[in-house]
């Protein structure tokens, strides 16, 4: 798929959009006296309006990341992404996108607010990925693909040669959700973007890096469709504070933090199974594990009880009596596991 075939996947009111032009659009320089915007001219620290193209932002995440500017978007968190994606190649009531199940449900919603027909594929045995399935839901107006990789709920990550052809075979926009992809080996598709214009990936500051109250989302894709996206958003759509903590917290690094999740991961799945009730724990690339086991909601209750909150899966397509354990603190995994042990042994919080 070439640019021109992606410029034909876009709606044509998108096309000829004229976007939003800011003040700070029609000047580039840093000095002056600022009469353009109708601020207040009181200094608070934040009585100007953000940078619209958060550029220096940008600039730090890019070189972390290893891709140019030109094919990062910034958004209010993954969600506006999302969102974003739909409005852009999907006409309301006419196109429709396709999904795999169980996975993560923004994608649901967004489809519904934007009155686009999700089309949702079960996930394979032992949740691998469906391909030719996925392939077999599309048809002429099939616009999008979300796959999420580790995915969520399930917490295993595709193998990159399957996300690769099916990539390649789909004739629409792949949207790859790469939220946990910090905790996988398997590692990121950000750098092969130029090999396919057709992809879209999203990546967060809100897991490994520990900024989920910041809300800062990225999107990576080609030039083209990155400017599709910084067009539709609306202007000042990433904060200032935000921006300025961001930067900040770029310069401390993450690696011992994923390094102790992950190895904290991984005693706690090992722990799991030696519980009766435990009737599986599923392999996880994420920050969090997906465990069967025989009541889930009396578990559930149990926890939430004792103080500890999980999320209760057992009622999503596919995940039945399941629930997923994020990886806290050692501390945190501590006191899990002995309200488990609790729990066992029949002492029972209602």
């Amino acid at each position: 798929m070439n640019s021109q075939d992606i410029e034909q996947l876009v709606r044509p009111n998108i096309r000829a959009l004229c976007p939003y032009s800011t003040a700070r659009d029609e000047y580039q320089g840093t000095l002056g006296i600022f009469l353009d915007a109708n601020e207040s001219p009181y200094p608070t620290g934040y009585n100007r309006y953000p940078d619209p193209h958060q550029k220096a932002l940008k600039a730090k995440i890019a070189a972390i990341k290893g891709i140019p500017a030109e094919s990062l978007f910034l958004g209010n968190g993954s969600d506006e992404a999302i969102d974003l994606v739909f409005r852009i190649f999907c006409t309301p009531g006419v196109d429709n996108a396709v999904a795999i199940e169980p996975s993560y449900g923004m994608y649901n919603v967004a489809a519904d607010i934007n009155d686009v027909e999700m089309r949702r594929i079960p996930l394979g045995p032992d949740f691998s990925l469906p391909a030719e399935a996925l392939l077999a839901a599309s048809d002429t107006h099939t616009r999008l693909l979300f796959l999420c990789s580790p995915n969520n709920p399930s917490g295993n990550a595709f193998p990159t040669g399957e996300l690769v052809s099916l990539i390649r075979r789909f004739p629409g926009i792949v949207v790859l959700d790469e939220a946990y992809a910090d905790f996988s080996g398997q590692g990121s598709l950000r750098t092969r973007l130029p090999e396919f214009p057709n992809l879209v990936i999203f990546q967060t500051l809100s897991k490994a890096y520990g900024l989920a109250g910041l809300r800062l989302g990225m999107a990576f894709a080609s030039p083209y469709i990155i400017r599709l996206m910084s067009m539709v958003k609306y202007p000042y759509n990433i904060n200032q504070s935000t921006q300025e903590l961001v930067l900040k917290a770029l310069d401390r690094p993450i690696d011992g933090q994923v390094a102790e999740i992950v190895g904290q991961r991984t005693r706690v799945a090992a722990a799991l199974p030696a519980f009766g009730f435990v009737r599986r724990v599923w392999p996880s690339d994420a920050n969090f594990l997906l465990v069967q086991v025989d009541d889930a909601d009396a578990l559930y209750a149990h926890l939430l009880a004792d103080g500890i909150i999980v999320r209760n899966r057992s009622r999503v397509s596919g995940c039945a009596g399941c629930l997923r354990i994020t990886i806290g603190l050692t501390s945190e995994n501590d006191r899990l596991l002995q309200s488990l042990q609790a729990y066992e042994k029949g002492d029972i919080h209602r």
